[in-house]
């Protein structure tokens, strides 16, 4: 099980943390959600404990497999999660690796933006005569992955190749312009289940299609996020890690700790803050509660990298506004070790690290960063990974989830929706020519211009 750290939150270990009489307020009401949440379980939830979405991505095992790489086109949640799961659980050099060296197992490219200098570089590296395309999107408009995606039916069908044999789409079960063209043109088609968001999506077919492609065990990723929802469900405030998250969050944001910084001492752990900004930034960044008063309320999450940013970001963390609270990854156990060489032993500013392991080294650092913090005030948590797998990526993945919807009960907004993002789609379409959206041509709009070559 992933080990969660909460002793540097509390007021005795860090000056201005919390009191814990002030977390276990919040026990009832926690407890309270909990309940009504499993009764009535969000979507999320039920994709992991139904079979249905993991069986729909193994029955298509035999047409993935006939091909030697896999890119997939998506953005914000059709992207983040695929991408945190790739880099935690295959190699760095996975794509470099020969077929023979994968296992049989496909090269993965997930595209995620409109850069054609970005997607360019990607198509450079993929033969289409070998490719399977992915194209995520639930309504099936979302400009960037659509645009991505006529850009590569435009090569398939410049190559003379079937489309419908080289493209899956993941999309709503019903309806949209993918469901759509999928039943007229015979386009394999895998399903997102209509009751979970993007952000939340990484566990349904969005994220397993490409694991399963890439050789990760998709059933230890449920089985790893479906313990995870149990203790939630059934731990009492003190023994539950994904409400402490919130809770502690919570109240650290009413002390005008208003961004959360999450880093990973674990470059294979990295993508996953990545993943984690767009969960807590668009589920709990809204301007009305639920009562329909203004409040502008969310916290800002910020990645960060163990050792990198430490000489980067952590000056300021220490010593800058005492705005953040900090959450820490790390691993106790990596797939690979290194011993420091004994070399200038004659040299007391190098002989200390000779026979040491780089992973002691990089522990320490993780320490020695989290106790700076908090002799200077500053709050932190600790998630520990036994080991850096399936299992424990799938718990990590459910506890934030859950841990967003609970934050979400305790500033009362919807951590379901996210209406800031709409108009800048709207405008968007607009300023490319998309019918019914003139109105929101904003762009000759503004009244005194500033523009400086």
């Amino acid at each position: 099980m992933l080990k969660f750290d909460f002793t540097y939150t509390l007021a005795e270990n860090v000056q201005g943390g919390l009191d814990t009489a002030e977390i276990d307020s919040y026990s009832a009401k926690v407890e309270e959600f909990l309940k009504r949440l499993d009764e009535n379980k969000p979507g999320f939830v039920n994709a992991v404990l139904t079979r249905k979405w993991i069986d729909s991505v193994n029955e298509l095992s035999d047409f993935i497999f006939t091909f030697d790489n896999l890119v997939v086109l998506g953005i914000g949640g059709s992207a983040l999660g695929n991408i945190a799961i790739q880099n935690a659980l295959r190699p760095a050099n996975w794509n470099s690796l020969s077929v023979d060296e994968r296992n049989g197992y496909l090269r993965i490219f997930v595209v995620d933006n409109v850069d054609p200098d970005y997607l360019s570089s990607v198509l450079d590296c993929v033969d289409p005569k070998t490719t399977l395309f992915n194209i995520i999107s639930k309504s099936g408009t979302t400009a960037e992955p659509m645009a991505n995606y006529l850009i590569v039916r435009g090569i398939l069908e410049s190559y003379g190749l079937d489309p419908k044999e080289h493209l899956i789409f993941t999309t709503d079960p019903e309806k949209g312009v993918l469901r759509r063209l999928g039943r007229a043109e015979g386009i394999r088609m895998l399903e997102i289940p209509p009751d979970v968001g993007g952000r939340f999506s990484v566990l349904t077919p969005v994220g397993l299609l490409s694991a399963k492609a890439a050789g990760v065990d998709i059933e230890e990723l449920i089985i790893g996020a479906k313990d995870a929802y149990d203790k939630t469900i059934k731990s009492p405030l003190w023994e539950n890690p994904a409400a402490l998250i919130a809770v502690t969050h919570y109240l650290h944001y009413l002390k005008k700790r208003n961004i959360s910084v999450m880093m990973a001492y674990s470059n294979r752990l990295y993508y996953l803050a990545d993943w984690y900004r767009q969960l807590w930034a668009e589920s709990l960044g809204k301007m009305y509660d639920n009562d329909g008063n203004k409040v502008h309320v969310g916290q800002t999450p910020v990645k960060a990298l163990g050792a990198v940013d430490q000489h980067s970001q952590v000056q300021l963390y220490n010593e800058g506004p005492d705005d953040k609270i900090i959450t820490f990854l790390r691993t106790e156990q990596f797939d690979r070790e290194i011993i420091i060489p004994k070399i200038h032993e004659s040299e007391p500013e190098l002989a200390y690290l000779g026979g040491k392991k780089l992973s002691t080294l990089l522990n320490s650092e993780q320490l020695g960063t989290q106790l700076a913090l908090a002799k200077h005030g500053r709050p932190s948590i600790t998630v520990t990974f036994p080991k850096i797998d399936e299992y424990h990526i799938g718990q990590f993945i459910m506890y934030y989830e859950l841990a967003t919807v609970i934050a979400g009960h305790l500033f009362n907004i919807n951590p379901y929706d996210q209406p800031g993002v709409e108009l800048g789609k709207k405008i968007t379409y607009a300023l490319m020519g998309r019918q019914g959206f003139e109105e929101y041509n904003y762009s000759d709009s503004a009244q005194k211009r500033v523009e400086v070559e």
